[in-house]
């Protein structure tokens, strides 16, 4: 059943001066979503969050809980909302983005890029509020071109097991500039190259979050196929950025744009860096390559550059410590829950 969930504000917690409007962000307790939210209510904006929990967390909104400019929602977008929200800005990061908690359920994954799309559009609609989506660098597939512009039209399997998300993503494009053609609406689409940091959950089958949880544990790091395959890693705080430098840019680009760290690395280089900002004595192994699994990518982010003037500052090196550092703590705070009996008291203080 849907309802609204009153994040708690105590009488008097709450920020003045908020003169930047009001900004929904659907799927606003995930990994990306809850950044956002805290950058925006910095930013000055109220904020409300639209959340199933499906695989966004109540206690990555530990931080925001008693600011009185938030509030939670419980929706899942593929509904029609159950209240009209008048918005100024809506963000789309409503998807599970990791392999195996988008594959759980495909159907629900490519439901919810399209009829949440819709639903989030028809919102933006009724109250000429800016819309952002956030795409992918999967609508590339396993690319031809190298790096990956936004001009290319990618190489992608549209029956096979990651079709419901990369298809998902290239069918919620469509719909958001068939709604900018048809109806006029501010949208503002960005595809979204790897990204990590703080906040990834531990099982979430995304190659850093694996090999830092793997290393901490002591496990055999998991390396798929030789390890050659490339990928361009952002530190997530690099990316909210980019998020919002394209909500405020004052023109609407006419086309989706790459949101990346251009550094180009490979699976085997990260995997000996994990090894070296965890201690681990960990053994490195290798597993069949998944299906579809592409074989390069890197992002080319000249228009960012260019038109937003952002580009990623974090290196990998200075990122990975954060992350792993996190996860330290995580897994440590784990362990100790399990061995009281009890879990982590942030899911109860964060909402009621």
């Amino acid at each position: 059943m849907n309802r609204v969930i009153k994040v708690l504000k105590p009488v008097g917690s709450g920020r003045k001066n908020i003169d930047r409007g009001r900004a929904l962000v659907a799927g606003g307790a995930g990994f990306l979503g809850s950044h956002l939210c805290e950058r925006l209510l910095a930013d000055g904006y109220e904020v409300i969050a639209l959340d199933n929990f499906h695989t966004g967390k109540r206690y990555n909104l530990a931080g925001i809980a008693r600011d009185a400019a938030f509030t939670c929602v419980k929706h899942d977008v593929i509904d029609t909302l159950p209240m009209d929200l008048a918005v100024d800005e809506i963000y789309n990061l409503a998807c599970p983005a990791s392999p195996p908690h988008y594959q759980a359920d495909p159907i629900h994954t490519f439901k919810t890029s399209v009829l949440g799309a819709i639903n989030l559009l028809e919102l933006a609609r009724r109250h000429g509020a800016k819309i952002f989506q956030a795409s992918t660098s999967e609508v590339y597939g396993d690319p031809l071109v190298h790096p990956q512009p936004e001009s290319y039209f990618g190489n992608v399997n549209t029956h096979g097991p990651r079709a419901c998300y990369d298809e998902g993503k290239r069918s919620a494009e469509t719909l958001f500039y068939d709604y900018s053609r048809t109806y006029g609406i501010d949208v503002r689409v960005a595809r979204i190259f790897n990204t990590y940091g703080p906040r990834m959950q531990p099982d979430d089958g995304r190659v850093v979050s694996n090999l830092i949880v793997q290393a901490l544990r002591g496990d055999d790091l998991t390396v798929y196929g030789s390890g050659t395959q490339t990928r361009s890693f952002c530190y997530v705080d690099d990316l909210i950025d980019g998020f919002v430098r394209l909500m405020q840019a004052p023109a609407a680009p006419k086309h989706p744009v790459n949101l990346g760290n251009p550094g180009e690395f490979t699976i085997m280089e990260l995997a000996e860096l994990v090894l070296d900002y965890t201690n681990s004595r960990s053994r490195i192994v290798h597993r069949p390559l998944p299906v579809d699994d592409p074989r390069q990518r890197k992002p080319d982010i000249s228009f960012a550059r260019q038109h937003l003037g952002w580009e990623p500052r974090v290196a990998l090196s200075e990122g990975l410590a954060h992350t792993t550092a996190y996860f330290e703590a995580l897994l440590g705070g784990r362990r100790l829950a399990a061995q009281h009996g009890s879990r982590p008291s942030v899911r109860e203080a964060v909402v009621q």
